[in-house]
């Protein structure tokens, strides 16, 4: 694909990006922020909250959601700016919670890679279900550590990266938001997938930090394009309507330490708009 456009520079630490009305909403986990970039470059913080990892996604209703994994709970952006508690996740685990994923019937799924990172001696991580009136019960387990998450159109199934498995795998969403028919949906053999999002032909984005790279995959495996980056991609979000672009963001990881913040947010130009949730 083409040479991307940079849209923000000097961000510490940039991850789980989604579309939203319009702008691009990410979080700065280093500076422990989250952030609404407009397309054209002009951005604001909308919330800070001292937390890492620090992942977001929105209700139905429009609220942000936002993973504060150093207090095990889900906060919830009031229409005041106010952030009060969603759901309390310490009673399932108190390793790290990760990345977010909201249904159109206000069910949220919140993944947790279930060991120290980095550092600590690997375990398997789980994925919890939230429903609407903050219940929280474990869906899923045995991932190996499950980072991005989606929602295909129509809410019929969960998509979840596991970046120490090497794939993308799949489950059914029942009626009341309870995971089943665990299968794999895509091998992404040498890669690493990361943040993930979903397009209107079907096909999955998944970023890959070592590899410094975006890939574009089908039910299968099968490749259908590559993004290139200068530096780790952590995760991708898609624009929705005419002239989509793919939104990464990325920053230099796992070698010598930048004196200056190394994070930015790119955009290419995208063969379809974003789909399904986030």
């Amino acid at each position: 694909m083409s040479e991307p456009e940079v849209l923000m520079e000097g961000i510490v630490f940039g991850e789980s990006p989604r579309w939203h009305d319009g702008q691009l909403w990410f979080s700065d986990w280093g500076a422990h922020q989250v952030i609404a970039l407009d397309p054209g470059g002009g951005h604001e913080v909308a919330a800070t909250v001292a937390s890492f990892p620090m992942c977001i996604d929105f209700l139905p209703d429009g609220r942000l959601l936002v993973v504060d994994s150093a207090q095990r709970r889900l906060l919830r952006r009031e229409s005041d700016g106010s952030l009060v508690q969603h759901a309390d996740l310490s009673g399932i685990s108190d390793k790290p919670w990760n990345d977010i994923v909201a249904d159109d019937r206000g069910n949220v799924y919140v993944n947790g890679i279930g060991f120290d990172f980095p550092g600590g001696e690997f375990a398997p991580g789980l994925v919890v279900l939230v429903t609407p009136d903050g219940h929280v019960a474990q869906v899923a387990g045995d991932l190996a550590f499950p980072n991005g998450m989606a929602i295909t159109p129509g809410g019929g199934t969960l998509i979840v990266a596991e970046s120490y498995g090497n794939r993308l795998t799949a489950y059914d969403i029942g009626s009341g938001g309870g995971l089943g028919d665990r299968r794999v949906w895509a091998d992404t053999p040498g890669d690493h997938p990361d943040g993930i999002c979903l397009d209107a032909e079907g096909a999955v984005w998944y970023a890959d930090v070592g590899n410094r790279h975006c890939v574009r995959v089908r039910e299968g495996g099968e490749v259908l394009a590559t993004a290139g980056l200068d530096r780790g991609a952590f995760a991708c979000a898609l624009s929705r309507g005419q002239d989509p672009r793919l939104f990464v963001v990325g920053q230099f990881y796992g070698g010598p330490e930048s004196p200056q913040p190394s994070g930015r947010v790119v955009a290419f130009p995208a063969p379809a708009p974003g789909a399904g949730r986030p």
